[in-house]
């Protein structure tokens, strides 16, 4: 899987270079094998940017901005987005990448695994106790069915 980051190499707009310069130094920190795909030198990485970022992901003039970014064919975000992801640690969810192990990410999944296997457990546990109080409840009634019946 590679990661394809449409970038625009001959943009005037220094926000827009700020928030390439951003996404590309953050991949190569984190070693995330990535292609720079340039929008204002090739009209085929243009178009086929404009026409793989979803609707609703576009700007009401219908034109997306660089960067734009994508795991192969499929959308993973704007700047917006992945800043978002950066700031709660979920880039490689983000980018749709496994974690690294040892990552924070991963140490959050880890955790998060861990509390839902803890639930299922305690689940099972409260449903085992359930079925165990039912199964005391049924000999005593019949215990106490045949105490009446040899009474009687």
């Amino acid at each position: 899987m590679v990661i394809k980051v449409f970038l625009a190499s001959a943009s005037g707009s220094t926000a827009i270079k700020k928030k390439q310069q951003d996404v590309v130094g953050f991949l190569e920190a984190l070693k995330v094998d990535y292609a720079q795909l340039d929008i204002a030198c090739n009209e085929d990485n243009r178009m086929w940017m404009r026409e793989n970022v979803p609707e609703e992901k576009k700007p009401a003039n219908g034109i997306p901005l660089p960067p734009q970014i994508f795991n192969e064919e499929d959308y993973c975000g704007d700047y917006e987005t992945f800043f978002d992801a950066k700031e709660d640690n979920a880039v490689y969810s983000f980018l749709g990448l496994p974690p690294p192990p040892g990552s924070k990410q991963a140490q959050a999944e880890d955790v998060e695994e861990e509390e839902e296997e803890e639930e299922e457990q305690e689940e099972e546990d409260l449903q085992s106790e359930e079925e165990e109080e039912l199964r005391q409840l049924e000999e005593e009634e019949e215990a106490e069915a045949q105490e009446e019946e040899e009474t009687e």
